[in-house]
Protein backbone atom coordinates (compact mmCIF):
# COMPACT_ATOMS: atom_id res chain seq x y z
CA UNK A 1 0.00 0.00 0.00
CA UNK A 2 1.23 3.61 -0.56
CA UNK A 3 1.56 6.20 1.94
CA UNK A 4 -1.02 8.38 0.32
CA UNK A 5 -3.62 5.05 -0.16
CA UNK A 6 -3.48 5.25 4.03
CA UNK A 7 -3.25 9.00 4.88
CA UNK A 8 -6.64 9.02 2.59
CA UNK A 9 -7.62 6.21 4.39
CA UNK A 10 -7.52 8.18 7.78
CA UNK A 11 -9.64 11.31 7.45
CA UNK A 12 -12.68 10.63 8.57
CA UNK A 13 -10.14 9.86 12.18
CA UNK A 14 -8.77 12.89 11.44
CA UNK A 15 -11.64 15.02 10.69
CA UNK A 16 -13.22 13.94 14.39
CA UNK A 17 -9.93 15.36 16.04
CA UNK A 18 -10.28 18.92 14.20
CA UNK A 19 -13.21 19.45 15.06
CA UNK A 20 -12.76 18.29 18.57
CA UNK A 21 -9.87 20.75 18.78
CA UNK A 22 -12.26 23.54 17.20
CA UNK A 23 -14.87 22.57 19.94
CA UNK A 24 -11.74 23.85 22.25
CA UNK A 25 -11.22 27.12 20.60
CA UNK A 26 -8.00 28.47 19.75
CA UNK A 27 -6.63 32.27 19.31
CA UNK A 28 -5.17 31.12 16.02
CA UNK A 29 -8.64 31.24 14.64
CA UNK A 30 -10.15 34.45 12.85
CA UNK A 31 -13.28 35.89 14.89
CA UNK A 32 -16.60 36.29 13.91
CA UNK A 33 -16.58 39.86 12.22
CA UNK A 34 -12.44 40.16 11.34
CA UNK A 35 -11.49 40.60 7.73
CA UNK A 36 -9.35 38.06 6.89
CA UNK A 37 -7.03 37.21 4.14
CA UNK A 38 -6.47 33.20 4.03
CA UNK A 39 -3.51 32.31 2.29
CA UNK A 40 -1.42 29.05 0.57
CA UNK A 41 0.14 27.40 -2.74
CA UNK A 42 -1.31 24.24 -4.52
CA UNK A 43 -3.54 22.44 -2.25
CA UNK A 44 -3.25 24.66 0.61
CA UNK A 45 -4.67 27.79 -1.66
CA UNK A 46 -7.17 25.50 -3.01
CA UNK A 47 -8.86 24.92 1.00
CA UNK A 48 -8.32 28.84 0.91
CA UNK A 49 -10.51 29.40 -0.98
CA UNK A 50 -13.04 26.98 0.14
CA UNK A 51 -13.19 28.60 3.66
CA UNK A 52 -13.03 31.93 2.21
CA UNK A 53 -16.18 31.28 0.38
CA UNK A 54 -17.69 29.38 3.58
CA UNK A 55 -16.84 31.74 5.96
CA UNK A 56 -18.00 35.27 4.12
CA UNK A 57 -21.43 33.36 2.94
CA UNK A 58 -22.38 32.54 6.13
CA UNK A 59 -22.19 36.02 7.09
CA UNK A 60 -18.88 35.74 9.79
CA UNK A 61 -16.96 38.51 7.75
CA UNK A 62 -15.36 39.30 4.72
CA UNK A 63 -12.73 37.00 3.55
CA UNK A 64 -10.62 36.80 0.89
CA UNK A 65 -8.37 33.82 -0.54
CA UNK A 66 -5.22 34.90 -2.63
CA UNK A 67 -1.86 32.63 -3.22
CA UNK A 68 0.77 33.38 -1.18
CA UNK A 69 2.83 34.88 -4.09
CA UNK A 70 0.30 36.76 -4.92
CA UNK A 71 -1.16 38.76 -1.76
CA UNK A 72 -2.15 42.06 -2.22
CA UNK A 73 -0.17 44.42 0.14
CA UNK A 74 -2.09 47.29 0.09
CA UNK A 75 -5.36 45.58 1.44
CA UNK A 76 -5.70 46.02 5.41
CA UNK A 77 -7.14 42.89 7.03
CA UNK A 78 -7.36 42.06 10.37
CA UNK A 79 -5.92 38.85 10.48
CA UNK A 80 -3.70 36.71 7.59
CA UNK A 81 -4.15 32.70 8.30
CA UNK A 82 -1.78 30.58 6.23
CA UNK A 83 -2.23 27.27 5.36
CA UNK A 84 0.89 25.37 5.67
CA UNK A 85 1.48 21.70 5.69
CA UNK A 86 5.14 21.58 5.70
CA UNK A 87 5.50 25.32 7.29
CA UNK A 88 8.60 25.73 5.17
CA UNK A 89 7.01 26.97 1.79
CA UNK A 90 9.04 29.78 0.78
CA UNK A 91 6.33 32.42 -0.56
CA UNK A 92 4.04 31.29 2.69
CA UNK A 93 7.27 32.27 4.89
CA UNK A 94 8.06 35.42 2.71
CA UNK A 95 4.41 36.90 3.10
CA UNK A 96 4.22 36.50 7.20
CA UNK A 97 7.68 37.74 7.63
CA UNK A 98 6.52 40.90 5.87
CA UNK A 99 3.20 41.61 6.97
CA UNK A 100 4.01 40.63 10.83
CA UNK A 101 3.99 44.11 12.64
CA UNK A 102 1.39 45.35 10.40
CA UNK A 103 -1.80 42.72 10.91
CA UNK A 104 -1.93 39.69 13.23
CA UNK A 105 -0.87 36.77 11.85
CA UNK A 106 -1.70 33.22 12.07
CA UNK A 107 -1.18 29.70 10.48
CA UNK A 108 -2.31 26.01 10.37
CA UNK A 109 0.45 23.62 10.05
CA UNK A 110 1.50 19.70 10.13
CA UNK A 111 4.98 20.56 11.52
CA UNK A 112 5.82 21.50 15.06
CA UNK A 113 9.40 21.70 13.84
CA UNK A 114 8.92 24.26 11.26
CA UNK A 115 9.81 27.54 10.75
CA UNK A 116 6.59 29.12 10.88
CA UNK A 117 6.01 28.30 14.12
CA UNK A 118 8.13 31.21 15.06
CA UNK A 119 7.48 33.61 11.09
CA UNK A 120 3.42 33.53 12.56
CA UNK A 121 1.93 35.20 15.58
CA UNK A 122 -0.72 32.25 16.56
CA UNK A 123 -0.13 28.16 15.28
CA UNK A 124 -2.53 25.64 15.09
CA UNK A 125 -0.40 22.15 14.60
CA UNK A 126 -2.38 19.38 13.17
CA UNK A 127 1.16 16.84 13.20
CA UNK A 128 -1.73 14.06 13.49
CA UNK A 129 -3.04 14.78 10.16
CA UNK A 130 1.15 15.06 8.57
CA UNK A 131 1.89 13.12 5.67
CA UNK A 132 4.38 11.04 4.02
CA UNK A 133 3.21 11.28 0.48
CA UNK A 134 4.09 14.16 -1.44
CA UNK A 135 0.49 14.36 -2.53
CA UNK A 136 -1.54 15.62 0.32
CA UNK A 137 -4.66 14.21 1.27
CA UNK A 138 -5.94 14.40 4.92
CA UNK A 139 -4.12 17.58 5.08
CA UNK A 140 -5.44 19.70 3.50
CA UNK A 141 -9.08 18.39 4.45
CA UNK A 142 -8.53 17.99 8.11
CA UNK A 143 -7.47 21.71 7.64
CA UNK A 144 -10.33 22.71 6.06
CA UNK A 145 -12.94 20.56 8.80
CA UNK A 146 -11.23 22.69 11.56
CA UNK A 147 -12.32 25.43 9.81
CA UNK A 148 -15.53 24.28 9.04
CA UNK A 149 -16.19 23.18 12.53
CA UNK A 150 -15.04 26.93 13.99
CA UNK A 151 -17.54 28.37 11.89
CA UNK A 152 -20.08 26.25 12.88
CA UNK A 153 -20.72 24.56 9.72
CA UNK A 154 -19.19 20.86 10.34
CA UNK A 155 -21.54 18.24 10.99
CA UNK A 156 -21.46 14.22 11.95
CA UNK A 157 -22.93 13.46 9.19
CA UNK A 158 -19.87 13.93 6.55
CA UNK A 159 -17.71 12.06 8.65
CA UNK A 160 -20.23 9.14 8.20
CA UNK A 161 -19.99 10.24 4.28
CA UNK A 162 -16.44 10.00 4.12
CA UNK A 163 -16.37 6.32 5.53
CA UNK A 164 -18.90 5.51 2.95
CA UNK A 165 -17.06 6.74 0.37
CA UNK A 166 -13.94 4.47 1.44
CA UNK A 167 -16.20 1.22 1.45
CA UNK A 168 -17.93 2.09 -1.49
CA UNK A 169 -16.54 1.19 -5.10
CA UNK A 170 -15.57 4.24 -7.25
CA UNK A 171 -18.83 5.22 -9.75
CA UNK A 172 -18.75 2.89 -13.26
CA UNK A 173 -17.06 3.59 -16.02
CA UNK A 174 -14.63 6.22 -14.50
CA UNK A 175 -11.67 4.63 -14.48
CA UNK A 176 -12.14 4.22 -18.33
CA UNK A 177 -12.27 7.92 -18.61
CA UNK A 178 -9.28 9.86 -20.25
CA UNK A 179 -10.39 13.23 -19.33
CA UNK A 180 -12.30 14.37 -16.28
CA UNK A 181 -13.79 18.33 -15.63
CA UNK A 182 -14.70 18.96 -12.26
CA UNK A 183 -17.11 21.58 -11.75
CA UNK A 184 -18.27 23.33 -8.33
CA UNK A 185 -20.45 25.81 -7.05
CA UNK A 186 -19.80 28.46 -3.98
CA UNK A 187 -17.09 26.99 -1.60
CA UNK A 188 -16.94 23.78 -3.72
CA UNK A 189 -15.34 25.47 -6.97
CA UNK A 190 -12.19 25.31 -4.28
CA UNK A 191 -13.12 21.64 -3.71
CA UNK A 192 -13.42 20.62 -7.81
CA UNK A 193 -9.64 22.96 -8.23
CA UNK A 194 -8.27 20.52 -5.74
CA UNK A 195 -9.96 17.58 -7.31
CA UNK A 196 -8.35 18.32 -10.55
CA UNK A 197 -5.05 18.80 -8.80
CA UNK A 198 -5.11 15.60 -7.20
CA UNK A 199 -5.61 13.91 -10.81
CA UNK A 200 -3.21 15.70 -12.47
CA UNK A 201 -0.44 15.24 -9.80
CA UNK A 202 -0.77 11.12 -8.64
CA UNK A 203 -1.89 10.30 -12.19
CA UNK A 204 -0.61 12.46 -14.41
CA UNK A 205 -4.46 12.80 -15.95
CA UNK A 206 -6.00 15.27 -18.21
CA UNK A 207 -8.00 17.15 -16.07
CA UNK A 208 -10.04 20.89 -15.51
CA UNK A 209 -12.15 22.44 -13.18
CA UNK A 210 -15.03 25.27 -13.25
CA UNK A 211 -17.52 27.44 -11.30
CA UNK A 212 -20.33 25.00 -12.58
CA UNK A 213 -22.42 28.36 -14.24
CA UNK A 214 -18.83 28.84 -16.30
CA UNK A 215 -18.93 25.36 -17.90
CA UNK A 216 -21.65 25.84 -20.63
CA UNK A 217 -18.94 29.32 -21.70
CA UNK A 218 -16.54 27.09 -23.78
CA UNK A 219 -15.37 23.77 -21.37
CA UNK A 220 -18.09 21.80 -22.49
CA UNK A 221 -17.19 21.73 -26.10
CA UNK A 222 -14.40 19.47 -24.80
CA UNK A 223 -17.11 16.85 -23.58
CA UNK A 224 -17.63 13.82 -25.40
CA UNK A 225 -17.18 10.22 -24.97
CA UNK A 226 -14.69 8.83 -22.81
CA UNK A 227 -14.70 11.79 -20.76
CA UNK A 228 -16.46 12.62 -17.37
CA UNK A 229 -17.89 15.64 -16.05
CA UNK A 230 -17.91 15.60 -12.11
CA UNK A 231 -20.06 17.76 -10.10
CA UNK A 232 -19.20 18.79 -6.32
CA UNK A 233 -22.30 19.48 -4.47
CA UNK A 234 -25.97 20.54 -6.15
CA UNK A 235 -25.65 20.75 -10.19
CA UNK A 236 -27.11 24.07 -12.18
CA UNK A 237 -30.77 22.66 -13.27
CA UNK A 238 -30.50 20.73 -17.29
CA UNK A 239 -26.57 20.53 -16.70
CA UNK A 240 -26.68 16.72 -16.03
CA UNK A 241 -28.50 16.44 -19.11
CA UNK A 242 -26.39 18.43 -21.49
CA UNK A 243 -23.65 16.61 -20.58
CA UNK A 244 -25.26 13.52 -21.19
CA UNK A 245 -26.24 14.46 -24.57
CA UNK A 246 -22.61 15.06 -25.10
CA UNK A 247 -21.71 11.29 -24.39
CA UNK A 248 -19.65 12.20 -21.40
CA UNK A 249 -20.11 10.95 -18.12
CA UNK A 250 -21.95 12.56 -15.78
CA UNK A 251 -20.69 12.23 -11.91
CA UNK A 252 -23.49 13.44 -9.67
CA UNK A 253 -22.46 15.33 -6.30
CA UNK A 254 -25.15 13.42 -4.31
CA UNK A 255 -22.54 13.97 -0.78
CA UNK A 256 -21.14 17.05 1.00
CA UNK A 257 -18.22 18.19 -1.30
CA UNK A 258 -15.57 17.51 1.17
CA UNK A 259 -16.75 13.51 1.62
CA UNK A 260 -16.97 13.73 -2.21
CA UNK A 261 -13.55 14.79 -2.74
CA UNK A 262 -12.13 11.28 -0.71
CA UNK A 263 -13.78 9.45 -4.14
CA UNK A 264 -11.65 11.92 -6.77
CA UNK A 265 -8.41 11.19 -4.40
CA UNK A 266 -9.15 7.40 -4.21
CA UNK A 267 -9.61 7.40 -8.41
CA UNK A 268 -6.33 9.63 -8.40
CA UNK A 269 -4.88 7.11 -6.95
CA UNK A 270 -6.32 4.13 -8.96
CA UNK A 271 -5.14 5.44 -11.94
CA UNK A 272 -1.56 6.21 -11.21
CA UNK A 273 -1.22 2.49 -9.68
CA UNK A 274 -3.30 0.93 -13.50
CA UNK A 275 -0.61 3.42 -15.22
CA UNK A 276 2.58 2.20 -13.52
CA UNK A 277 2.94 5.38 -11.91
CA UNK A 278 4.36 6.18 -7.89
CA UNK A 279 1.68 8.30 -6.40
CA UNK A 280 3.85 8.83 -3.50
CA UNK A 281 6.41 10.57 -5.55
CA UNK A 282 5.31 12.93 -8.39
CA UNK A 283 7.44 13.83 -10.88
CA UNK A 284 8.99 16.75 -10.78
CA UNK A 285 7.84 17.89 -7.26
CA UNK A 286 8.79 17.59 -3.54
CA UNK A 287 6.67 17.76 -0.51
CA UNK A 288 7.59 21.36 0.36
CA UNK A 289 8.63 24.26 -2.39
CA UNK A 290 11.92 26.03 -1.19
CA UNK A 291 13.27 28.17 -3.20
CA UNK A 292 16.90 29.16 -3.21
CA UNK A 293 17.83 32.77 -2.97
CA UNK A 294 18.91 34.41 -5.84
Amino acid sequence: MSHVQGELSSQPECWERAAGIAAGGSAALPERGERVAVVGCGTSLFMAEAVAALREGSGQGETDAFAASEFPAARAYDRVLALTRSGTTTEVLELLGKVRGTVRTAAITGDPDSPVMSAADDVVVLDFADERSVVQTRFATTALTLLRAHLGLHTEEVVAQARAVLEAPLPHGLLDCHQFTFLGRGWSVGIAREAALKMREASLSWTEAYPAMEYRHGPISITTAGTATWMFGDAPDGLAQQVRETGGLWVNGRLDPLADLLRAQRLAVALAEAGGLDPDSPRHLTRSVVLDEV
